[in-house]
C-alpha cells in the first residue's frame, strides 16, 4: 500500500483519474477529488489490486516523462499484449458506431415528398 500511495501522488490528476476509473471508483459529489477516491481505495485494496495498480501507475508515469508511445508499447511487449488484435477490434468497433449514426441519420430524416402526399 505505502508504494501504491506513494506513486499514486506523484501521478498527475488526469493520470489518477485513468487509475480511478480502471479500477471502478467514481465520485460521489462533484466536490470529490480523484486523488482523494483514489487514495481511500488503495488502503482497503486487496494485494492483488495493489500490485496491479503499481504495475499501471509505473507505466503510466514512466509514460508522462518520455515517449509515451515507446513506453507504452514495450510495456505491452512485456505483458504479452496483442496490440494488432486490440487496433482491429477498436477500428471495427468504430466502423460500427459510425454505421450505426450513419443509419439512425438517415431514418430520422424526414422524406419531404412522403410528407406532401401524405397531407394530400
Amino acid at each position: 500500500m505505502f508504494v501504491a500511495e506513494r506513486l499514486a501522488n506523484l501521478l498527475d490528476e488526469n493520470r489518477v483519474s485513468i487509475l480511478a476509473r480502471r479500477f471502478g471508483i467514481k465520485k460521489a459529489k462533484d466536490n470529490d477529488s480523484p486523488a482523494t477516491l483514489f487514495t481511500a481505495f488503495l488502503r482497503r485494496a486487496d494485494e492483488g489490486a495493489l500490485g496491479r495498480i503499481v504495475v499501471e501507475a509505473v507505466i503510466l508515469l514512466t509514460a508522462s516523462r518520455g515517449n509515451s508511445a515507446q513506453v507504452l508499447r514495450e510495456a505491452a511487449t512485456v505483458y504479452k499484449v496483442d496490440t494488432d488484435a486490440i487496433a482491429v477490434k477498436v477500428k471495427q468497433e468504430f466502423a460500427a458506431k459510425e454505421k450505426a449514426k450513419e443509419a439512425k441519420k438517415s431514418t430520422s430524416k424526414p422524406n419531404m415528398k412522403t410528407n406532401k402526399k401524405a397531407a394530400e
